[in-house]
């Protein structure tokens, strides 16, 4: 999966006040909801990054949310596991990913997915996250796994990509 690069006219940037986002609709009313309602209080309270695209800083495109968690080794495929600590190992999570439903089917969940992905690893040079980890909506599993994400050996929406593997998909 090589990089993809910014689509002319759009870029990412962290959710302001200026966003407008009650129009926002991706078909998925939990995501919806969550941009409408939600995510200003999680950023405000941090307990969730949110970063927007957009193409005039006013108009939503899409949206990803990161955070700081963390995953116990149990979880992860045995072959993994067992070269791994006992304690919590930390983690980035994306909880929350959308597309405008006007725009799906055109890349642009792949180019949010590597956004953040190149955040979180960017993240874990100054504060250290083994990997980073979805719990995939329905429907949304595919899209992960397709992008190598491996699945938990516990829960399975859950999945993850350790930052070894997201730094190499970033080596220039």
């Amino acid at each position: 999966m090589a990089p993809k690069t910014r689509p002319a006219g759009y870029r990412i940037e962290p959710l302001a006040p200026s966003h407008d986002r009650a129009v926002f609709c991706s078909g998925v009313s939990e995501l919806d909801a969550y941009l409408q309602r939600q995510a200003a209080q999680d950023l405000k309270r941090n307990r969730a990054a949110v970063f927007v695209l957009t193409s005039d800083s006013k108009a939503i495109a899409g949206f990803y949310t990161l955070s700081a968690h963390s995953i116990q080794a149990a979880e992860l495929p045995q072959d993994l596991s067992r070269k791994l600590p006992r304690f919590p190992l930390p983690v980035t999570l994306l909880g929350r990913m959308a597309v405008a439903q006007s725009l799906q089917g055109q890349g642009w969940g792949e180019f949010l997915l590597l956004h953040a992905l190149e955040r979180a690893l960017r993240g874990s040079q100054q504060v250290a996250s083994w990997a980073a980890v979805v719990d995939a909506k329905a429907g949304a599993r595919d899209f992960y796994v397709k992008h190598d994400f491996i699945p938990s050996a516990t829960q399975p929406n859950r999945l993850f990509l350790p930052m070894r593997s997201i730094e190499k998909m970033f080596e220039a």
